[in-house]
């Protein structure tokens, strides 16, 4: 700091104690504590109390009350919960009006059967065989069958399938296949 600086805060600090003592004793000579009433002034009256004891009977009253209102979080800016109606007002509630929402679409149906799958040495490729009726499909992964589903990915024991004009998929669990029983061990 330079020493015009300095004299220029010391000079600030001189008169700021200067004021602080000018104030320090003139209220020094103001008597200190409550203020007193001029003896002429006898507008005040005490309290006329009759029985100074503690009504108990209105504490045990207040000690019983039970709050009946909405138990919200007020420390949170979510609106209250809705009341739910009961008795008499929840049969008086007024039925539905307007369009009903339409029930969900049944679940897909492939009208075929996976009853295996093979997978091509040096690749990833795989083919699914399914039956239909009487007909054998031989299905590569993303192909298409039965000229409305699409064979998305096979696995070790379904396959999922997707059907194009709407989007929707299925898995299709594989069958084992019939024990004829003219088989010999």
């Amino acid at each position: 700091m330079s020493r015009r600086t300095e004299m220029y805060v010391l000079a600030g600090l001189a008169v700021l104690l200067a004021v602080a003592g000018y104030y320090y004793f003139q209220s020094g000579n103001q008597a200190a504590g409550p203020p007193s009433l001029a003896p002429g002034d006898v507008s005040f009256q005490p309290l006329d109390v009759q029985e100074p004891q503690l009504r108990l009977d209105l504490l045990d009253k207040i000690r019983k009350l039970q709050y009946l209102g909405s138990h919200r979080n007020i420390f949170t800016a979510a609106p209250p919960p809705i009341p739910k109606p009961t008795g008499a007002a929840a049969i008086a509630q007024r039925p539905f009006v307007g369009p009903k929402p339409l029930p969900p679409p049944p679940p897909l149906q492939i009208p075929a059967e996976l009853f295996g799958y093979s997978s091509q040495p040096h690749g990833n490729k795989r083919v699914a065989f399914f039956t239909s009726g009487d007909d054998v499909l031989v299905v590569p992964e993303g192909g298409t069958f039965l000229s409305r589903f699409r064979l998305d990915r096979i696995d070790n024991d379904s396959a999922d399938v997707e059907e194009i004009s709407t989007g929707r998929h299925a898995t299709v669990p594989m069958v084992q296949p019939p024990d004829l029983g003219g088989a010999s061990q």
